[in-house]
């Protein structure tokens, strides 16, 4: 009976090992808000779930948006520090996220960033846009510029 049993042990520990598969990376988008810039959000988030990301073997769609997760862990700055907290809260590999805002005319302006939790460094792309409908049209290049 030991003999049986140490062989389904060894058996099953073989298996194990054999057929290993390489770490995949997680990466989580999370949605874009602007309350001044609504369809410029949309189009932003919608460009991110789309986005295809070499070495991730898993995407996951957060519920809230990079400021709200910012807020949650009391790190609010666009460092790579607080970028970090927030993909370790999210158990990410990566982050990719998008933030609107008005630039100094009052104009859209969107900037995509695409976070590596191994390196350490964001990778993020900036646009201002004349109107939401330039921002609406140009958030996917964004996305590509960052993503490839």
């Amino acid at each position: 009976m030991r003999i049986w049993v140490l062989a389904l042990l060894a058996a099953c520990a073989h298996g194990k090992s054999g057929g290993a598969s390489p770490t995949t990376t997680t990466l989580v988008m999370l949605p874009t808000e602007s309350d001044s810039h609504p369809s410029v959000a949309s189009a932003a988030t919608d460009a991110l779930a789309h986005a295809k990301i070499a070495g991730v073997g898993e995407t996951v769609t957060s519920k809230v948006s990079i400021e709200v997760v910012q807020l949650s862990i009391e790190c609010v700055d666009a460092t790579a520090a607080c970028y970090g907290a927030a993909a370790k809260s999210l158990s990410a590999g990566k982050l990719l996220f998008a933030q609107v805002d008005d630039d100094e005319r009052g104009q859209p302006r969107v900037t995509v960033t695409l976070f590596d939790a191994a390196a350490g460094e964001p990778r993020a792309s900036k646009r201002a846009f004349d109107s939401e409908a330039a921002a609406v049209a140009g958030v996917q290049a964004l996305v590509s510029e960052v993503t490839r």
